[in-house]
């Protein structure tokens, strides 16, 4: 089942932030693709050595991320809701009379 579609520039996996720092979702490429990857356990640790990055990458990551983050849980609501509420009525089959 296709969870979600991304485009170019788009962020994916953000579990390196999160303990216990593991994938939770598996993802398949339609086409060639360029990312960026870096050592997560490095991150962290120079975040935890230097007070000025890890503040840096915490406010990035809060702003950037979390925006990503919110916009992605509403998507899967909306999509959720197209496949299990009445159709038109707004209201899920659960609370359906």
């Amino acid at each position: 089942m296709v969870v979600d579609t991304l485009g170019y520039g788009e962020l994916f996996g953000w579990s390196w932030m999160f303990p216990p720092y593991s994938w939770h979702l598996g993802a398949t490429v339609s086409r060639e693709v360029r990312a960026l990857e870096f050592d997560a356990a490095a991150v962290r640790q120079l975040c935890n050595e230097d007070s000025a990055v890890g503040r840096s990458v915490s406010v990035s990551f809060a702003v950037a991320v979390g925006a990503v983050i919110a916009a992605r849980l509403d998507s899967a609501r909306t999509r959720l809701l197209d496949l299990f509420a009445l159709h038109g009525s707004g209201t899920p089959l659960a609370y359906a009379r």
